[in-house]
């Protein structure tokens, strides 16, 4: 008896572009942003490579929609209320989204052909500053800083040796402190043994790094 198609009916979901993109970003997350090819997403799709052609032009397409969908899961600020709360929510989904989605940190500023959810992002950020007061080229400062300091931290966070402020105590105990005898570099040793023992949390600095940022803007954006 042949297979029932019917959607819901045990058959794969047909192709589409939604379908493309949301496995690539499911591989990409997985294995990685280098392993993913059309052959490889072909595969996963349990779909031949050319076949992909029919819902993404090329590759350049499928990134392109990648990080749209990226953008997407991103906090959109709403103007006309308080900016730095704006900004803040903002920078904490950003961060919190690239965290799952650590490919994309060196992707978000590379395409020349953004999506909508991108294209309304930046719209919201740049509407948010604007209406608190900022000038266009302030704005663009704002900008550029904010997104510099998420992007960074992001890639920092993403390469660290360590998943927690646990392993981080542990390391510093079993690993760091061995090779940083007080002799010979007393102002390491001393912050090393210190921090470990107030039980420190280097996810506390994105917070307070945001926020001496977000207050320098503040001035300079009341200073007109």
């Amino acid at each position: 008896m042949a297979a029932d198609a019917r959607p819901g009916a045990g058959a794969p979901a047909p192709l589409s572009k939604e379908r493309v993109l949301r496995q690539a970003l499911t591989l990409a997350d997985t294995e990685g942003i280098d392993a993913l090819s059309m052959r490889r997403l072909g595969r996963a799709l349990d779909a031949g490579a050319m076949s992909l052609y029919h819902h993404v032009r090329d590759k350049d397409e499928l990134l392109d929609g990648m990080v749209d969908l990226v953008f997407a899961e991103i906090h959109l600020p709403e103007s006309g209320g308080d900016w730095q709360a704006a900004m803040r929510a903002r920078a904490l989904s950003a961060r919190d989204v690239l965290a799952r989605h650590p490919w994309a940190i060196a992707l978000m500023e590379t395409r020349t052909a953004p999506g909508p959810a991108n294209l309304r992002h930046r719209e919201a950020v740049t509407a948010t500053l604007r209406g608190a007061g900022f000038s266009v080229r302030m704005a663009t400062h704002a900008n550029w800083l904010l997104d510099s300091y998420i992007y960074g931290y992001a890639l920092q966070l993403a390469t660290l040796p360590f998943a927690d402020a646990d392993e981080l105590k542990d390391m510093t105990e079993e690993v760091f402190l061995p090779q940083l005898p007080p002799e010979e570099y007393p102002y390491l040793n001393e912050s090393a043994t210190e921090l470990m023992q107030s039980g420190y949390d280097p996810a506390d600095e994105f917070a307070y790094g945001l926020d001496l940022i977000l207050d320098a803007l503040d001035r300079e954006r009341r200073a007109g």
